[in-house]
């Protein structure tokens, strides 16, 4: 998206990543980094232009709006993981198993191994309309 003018960018859409609040430090940042990974493999309309420098020198492109991180208990995680269910946005998730695993095929084997119910969330990553992720999202607050 290119704008010769300078007023804000209003997005239609929203990319909200949610995060158990128990949590370490360590664990929020590789779980949201991880998670909004995926949006971009899938969702190209999320993915901005490259980048460069005043020396040229390039740079990848990124995702094209802010990505809104939030928190909420555990609770809170199971009923937003049912709800980005049922309204069929698009979505990606971490396991706390997947703190265990080291590369992409053992995360997707232990995701694969348990069944949707049973799901030990540490994270979620939603996009679709704003209205849409704000009401999968009820109930967390911004992350600190």
């Amino acid at each position: 998206m290119t704008t010769t003018d300078h007023a804000p960018v209003r997005f239609d859409t929203k990319i909200a990543v949610l995060l158990r609040e128990d949590l370490e430090t360590w664990q929020r940042l590789n779980v949201t980094a991880f998670l909004v990974s995926g949006l971009g493999t899938v969702l190209p309309e999320v993915i901005g232009e490259p980048y460069a420098d005043a020396d040229d020198t390039p740079y990848l492109p990124v995702l094209r709006q802010p990505v809104l991180v939030f928190e909420g208990t555990e609770e809170t995680l199971t009923a937003a993981h049912a709800r980005v269910l049922a309204r069929s946005l698009p979505r990606a998730v971490f396991t706390t198993d997947l703190f265990g695993t080291g590369d992409d095929r053992d995360n997707r084997a232990a995701v694969r191994a348990v069944g949707t119910a049973d799901l030990d969330l540490a994270g979620l990553a939603v996009y679709g309309p704003r209205n849409a992720v704000d009401k999968v999202i009820k109930g967390a607050r911004m992350h600190p």
